[in-house]
This record gives structure tokens, C-alpha cells and sequence, in this order.
């Protein structure tokens, strides 16, 4: 199986358990690592036969707009399920990346999901 990444997406998005939180939108990093075999765009050297990075991160920078959530945990789970329903992808694990507290570098939740074999 091929892997397509993204890594590190610089969004700004509406997350916390406060209201106070949530009130602006704060830094966040997206990684995404999707399973997909790509083996047919490989050889046809076609975008259409491949998951279009540039077009998902394109959405995952505009999907904060005019939302908000109070977990990590959710809005993660909301990404990988849009990607699995959107692109169909084997497998597909997203990471987001919060930077609250000060004495951590970052603080992470990530989920995997995957196609029933």
C-alpha cells in the first residue's frame, strides 16, 4: 500500500472546552497520512487517478469557518471520516496538534481509521 502525507498543515480553527476558548480561532497543525494505492496514477501520471493533496489541504484550511469544537478528540474524528466518506481512501490516521500548555511543546490527538477488509 502507498501512503500520500500531509504534514504539519498550519490551521486556524475554533477548539476548546470554554466558550472563552472558542470564542477566536487558535494555531493548530494537521498531519494526515492516508493510505491509498496510488499505483494507477503512478503509471498514467493522472491527478485523477490519485487523492489531490493540494485540493484536501485546500479544505481542511477553509473547514474551520464558521465552526467550532470543544474536543480534539471530535474534530479529529471529523476529518478522518470526511476523508474516508470524500476520497475513499484505504486507511487514513489525522493528527492535530494544540499548543495550550506552556510547559509542553504541543499537545496531540490522533485517530485512525480504515476500510473493513
Amino acid at each position: 500500500m502507498s501512503r500520500i502525507s500531509i504534514v504539519d498543515l498550519e490551521v486556524f480553527y475554533c477548539v476548546g472546552v470554554t466558550d472563552e476558548e472558542r470564542a477566536k480561532p487558535q494555531r493548530l497543525l494537521l498531519t494526515v497520512d492516508i493510505n491509498f494505492d496510488f499505483s494507477v496514477a503512478a503509471v498514467s501520471d493522472r491527478i485523477e487517478k490519485t487523492i489531490d493533496y493540494f485540493q484536501l489541504a485546500q479544505e481542511l484550511l477553509k473547514l474551520g469557518e464558521g465552526r467550532s469544537w470543544k474536543l480534539l478528540e471530535k474534530l479529529v474524528s471529523n476529518i478522518a471520516d470526511r476523508i474516508m466518506t470524500e476520497h475513499r481512501p484505504a486507511a487514513v490516521t489525522v493528527e492535530a496538534k494544540k499548543f495550550v500548555v506552556p510547559q509542553a511543546k504541543y499537545v496531540s490527538v490522533a485517530v485512525t481509521r480504515s476500510r473493513p477488509r
